[in-house]
């Protein structure tokens, strides 16, 4: 596979305004609620990249009829919530998890046979949080030693149960949902901690009754999507790395428009402020189920701090640019309650410290977080293991530190962020495809 490599070099100062690309977790689950409701449904703003994509077709293999991308808008055709077709081959997610384990609940309670696999990097990813609790509910499910791929047994007769999730995550919770839709009696999944709710919104947005507790959701069978407008707002994690910019960037003043601020996604925003970070935010408002507003950022010096445990799930997929934040800080951070990060795209916890070393920052991995002690960050050349979001955070790095810093393996950022680059240097970085290192 060709190996495209980033050189991003100093600047003195990051500002303009800018926008950022739609919500990738929303773009996902609008799809394959718009695949299994009757009459259609018109998403824009959706994430037309690689992890997208891979939902896109997966759907478009078992029979739904879907148009675009165009110009970040699709149309999908919805089927039915019986609808689905068996697929003529293996479901190939690429490398989006969120693909795999959402997909794995929808096709737990299908009459047909399938089977789910992805990229070397996908295939290293723990599968069995999700396949426990499908098979708990009456799925047959078959897996490599916990990983992919999936392979799924039609015909199933699914049951709901009461899933206390030992962990918080929305994948898990999303997959469940799913499958309780096509269960007999109710499902119920009891969360440990906040995590994202872009399920739960959009059920309602597809008018699917879902009934809310304390502390979980409950979804049963009595129930059928109805086709809608789905408008994605713009993805925080993907305005985390401009955010992080700008504030690290001296006289910086930067506007990104469109950013969804669901409660259950802010954590990035809430851990910079108690950094000491400026971040306002103007022109709030409602986009469908999501709130959304422009973010204004400014420079503001950073202090090290011991970050909450129970914002670590509301900033799961923040962290790596977190850790940017953290080596330009004055003294310490700490993060724990974080092992999650050991088994995204790489072992994030190991790669971030590894090249933060590199870069002449002092950071020692610990079994489940990191501690990060702030300085200057230098020049070099770092590894991204192939993984978007550890790229992106170490070509953020290269515009605030002392010299130029090479990331290499960075095509994966395809998956999550087509126009980086072109966006970075819109808010006047200066990054570019390192056409000299092979």
């Amino acid at each position: 596979m060709k190996q495209i490599h980033y050189i991003s070099t100093p600047v003195k100062r990051i500002f303009g305004d800018i926008t950022v690309p739609g919500d990738k977790s929303i773009s996902h689950r609008a799809l394959m609620l718009g695949a299994i409701a009757s009459g259609t449904t018109t998403i824009s703003g959706f994430l037309d990249a690689a992890d997208c994509l891979s939902t896109l077709k997966a759907l478009q293999s078992m029979g739904v009829l879907i148009e675009g991308p165009v110009e970040q808008r699709v149309v999908v055709h919805g089927v039915g919530k019986y609808g689905l077709k068996k697929p003529a081959k293996t479901i190939d997610c690429g490398n989006s998890g969120t693909s795999m384990r959402l997909l794995a609940g929808l096709l737990a309670g299908q009459n047909f046979d399938s089977e789910l696999d992805g990229d070397k990097s996908l295939r290293k990813r723990p599968m069995e949080r999700v396949s426990r609790p499908l098979v708990q509910m009456g799925a047959v499910i078959t897996t490599s030693e916990g990983k992919p791929p999936l392979t799924i047994r039609g015909g199933a007769y699914l049951t709901g149960i009461t899933y206390e999730m030992p962990e918080a995550s929305a994948q898990v919770k999303s997959c469940l949902l799913l499958a309780g839709m096509y269960a007999e009696g109710e499902t119920t999944v009891i969360e440990p901690g906040l995590t994202r709710d872009h399920t739960e919104r959009l059920l309602t947005s597809f008018s699917y009754p879902i009934q809310k507790t304390e502390n979980g959701i409950v979804i049963s069978a009595e129930g059928e999507c109805v086709g809608t407008d789905v408008i994605v707002p713009g993805d925080i994690s993907s305005a985390a790395f401009f955010i992080v910019a700008a504030t690290l960037s001296p006289s910086a003043d930067l506007i990104i428009r469109n950013v969804g601020i669901n409660s259950t996604r802010v954590g990035i925003l809430q851990i910079l402020k108690l950094m000491g970070a400026h971040i306002t935010l103007i022109n709030k408002r409602l986009c469908g189920e999501e709130p959304v507003a422009d973010l204004h950022v400014k420079y503001a010096p950073l202090e090290g701090i011991d970050i909450p445990v129970s914002l670590v799930p509301l900033a799961i997929d923040e962290f790596p640019i977190i850790f940017i934040a953290a080596s330009c800080a004055k003294g310490r951070t700490k993060l724990q309650g974080a092992r999650e990060l050991r088994v995204k795209e790489s072992d994030r916890i190991a790669v971030m410290v590894e090249g933060l070393q590199t870069l002449g920052i002092e950071a020692v991995t610990l079994d489940d977080g990191v501690l990060i002690n702030g300085g200057k960050l230098h020049g070099g050349v770092v590894n991204s293991y192939n993984d978007h979001r550890i790229a992106m955070a170490f070509a953020i790095a290269g515009s605030v530190a002392r010299e130029p810093v090479v990331i290499r393996d960075c095509l994966n950022i395809m998956t999550s962020f087509p126009g980086f680059l072109q966006t970075a240097n819109k808010a006047h970085m200066n990054m570019r495809v390192d056409d000299e290192r092979k």
